[in-house]
């Protein structure tokens, strides 16, 4: 089976093209640069598969079995691999960024070039040993991202605990029930970004730039907020464990900042407060 083979049957109306794609796969058919942009292999078994150069761009590959399979160079961007298993899987040089890697197996796999940033890990993702993911531009506990550039990154219900986000630019972000325990995100632009529901114990907002931030029923224990760069147009209404400390800090803030209108949820930083 050849390379028009495959491009045959891609642009074919086939009711069985993905029986068609899987034998050729079986069949140890280099695909090449095919085009499976938004393909659904979701569960499927392609261990061993060749899948060198394919673009799999916002596929979903999630729990697909890819033990052992050549994804070298392969476009992977946006791409589900939660829960997939990629145990001696050839990744070098792929593209994997802001894809799922959620609960994945990496374990072994060659990801020598591959390009990780802004892909999504947890606590449960294996990484091959000695790799060092958190210094590879993905996000998750533990990652290096200080200074990163993640402005409107999609954040929602990430995993960021004890993550090193000083100076990280994340304004516009959103970070909507993310777990931010213990993160270090002094000198961080968090101006306008949703922090709704965010888990922020313990984490460190020296110096950072609140303005415009909606952090509506966030957890606020233990945070430490001196020197703020401004909160103007914050929203800090019901936000959970701010020590009375915390809340006069930030009752002292100019009159300028606190009373400035934040479109968005209708009401002042100083209303939030009261």
């Amino acid at each position: 089976m050849t390379n028009n083979t495959i491009e045959s049957i891609l642009n074919s109306e086939s009711p069985c093209l993905m029986t068609e794609i899987l034998t050729a796969l079986k069949a140890g058919v280099a695909l090449g640069q095919v085009d499976l942009y938004k393909f659904n292999f979701r569960n499927i078994d392609l261990r061993a598969a060749n899948l060198s150069q394919v673009n799999l761009a916002e596929a979903d590959l999630s729990g697909a079995v890819l033990i052992g399979a050549n994804l070298s160079a392969a476009d992977l961007r946006g791409a589900n691999l939660r829960g997939a298993d990629l145990t001696g899987a050839n990744l070098q040089g792929a593209y994997l960024n802001r894809s799922d890697l959620q609960q994945a197996n990496l374990s072994e796999a060659n990801l020598a070039g591959a390009k990780l940033q802004v892909a999504r890990y947890d606590i449960q993702t294996k990484w091959p040993q000695d790799y060092n993911y958190k210094a590879s531009g993905a996000i998750g506990p533990h990652a290096i991202l200080n200074a990163a550039y993640l402005n409107t990154a999609n954040l929602r219900d990430a995993d960021l605990q004890a993550c090193n986000l000083r100076g990280a630019y994340l304004s516009g972000a959103d970070l909507r029930g993310a777990n931010l325990q213990g993160a270090a995100l002094s000198g961080a632009d968090l101006s306008k970004a949703y922090l709704t529901g965010a888990f922020l114990r313990d984490v460190r907002l020296n110096g950072t730039d609140l303005r415009m931030a909606d952090l509506r029923a966030a957890d606020l224990s233990g945070v430490a907020l001196e020197h703020l760069h401004s909160i103007a147009g914050a929203d800090f209404t019901l936000v959970q464990g701010l020590s009375e400390a915390n809340r006069a800090i930030l009752r002292s803030r100019p009159y300028s900042e606190l009373d400035v209108w934040n479109p968005y949820t209708r009401r002042t930083t100083r209303e939030s407060l009261d």
